[in-house]
């Protein structure tokens, strides 16, 4: 059974300045759970319906403490519009990624990216094509968001996400590394023609501005999606996550 104060202590994660004092995130979902069960996040608690009780006490390590819970319960410490079974408090990872690690692989770096939906959807493209390091200025909106671990569908398992100060960081990768970057523009060159590597940084912009003024001084190559549309109305831009999916299929695809 639930206790009054372990409903207010989980509702209370909704909020970031909580999350970043307790260092726990909640992850809702069995999909969601299982995957982060077989990453190297620690889970202090689940709580799950009878339903699930059984097949979740096989997966949990013994220090992790396990409750079984009314659906009615659930739906008090539940962040969606409808509950999925099961409910996990999750420690958070020290965020750790050395300039050496970027070395050799494809790389992203997220400017200023807002929507919790459109974060997590990128974690799990990031996922599909093998790209272990995100790397997120720190205006985007916090990986640990519950909408963001949601979306991500258990994909922020397995990632190297680093929050920086955006214009110190591509400062050290100018300096200590001879990385290429990339970037979208409008005036880039059509990425279905142009050379590709198979290592560099990728940069996405935000939602509403694109890649950032400050950014675009670090881009050493400027790509471009092209528009296949007969008529150009209506179409003013590609969602991120869209785009995002896009630039790494294609950067794989060489």
């Amino acid at each position: 059974m639930l206790t009054k104060a372990k409903i207010k202590y989980i509702n209370a994660l909704s909020q970031k300045k909580n999350r970043t004092q307790e260092l726990v995130f909640v992850a809702e979902g069995i999909k969601v759970l299982e995957e982060i069960l077989t990453s190297d996040f620690k889970v202090k608690e689940v709580f799950c319906t009878k339903e699930v009780f059984n097949y979740f006490s096989t997966l949990i390590q013994k220090e992790t403490e396990l409750t079984e819970v009314l659906e009615s319960e659930l739906e008090k410490i539940s962040f969606l519009k409808t509950p999925q079974k099961v409910l996990a408090l999750i420690e958070q990872k020290e965020a750790n990624l050395p300039f050496e690690n970027l070395e050799n692989k494809l790389n992203l770096f997220l400017d200023d990216i807002n929507d919790p939906g459109n974060l997590g959807t990128i974690l799990r493209i990031a996922a599909w094509f093998g790209i272990e390091n995100i790397i997120c200025s720190s205006d985007c909106v916090d990986v640990y968001n519950p909408k963001v671990v949601q979306a991500s569908m258990g994909a922020i398992a397995g990632k190297n996400i680093l929050y920086v100060n955006k214009l110190e960081f591509f400062q050290k990768v100018k300096a200590q590394t001879k990385l290429p970057i990339f970037g979208t523009f409008l005036e880039g060159n059509d990425i279905y023609t142009e050379t590709l590597s198979n290592e560099g940084i990728i940069v996405l912009g935000s939602e509403a501005h694109g890649i950032s003024p400050d950014l675009q001084a670090f881009v050493t190559k400027k790509l471009f999606i092209p528009s296949f549309a007969i008529q150009q109305q209506g179409v003013e831009s590609l969602n991120v996550a869209i785009a995002a999916a896009i630039v790494c299929s294609e950067f794989r695809r060489r």
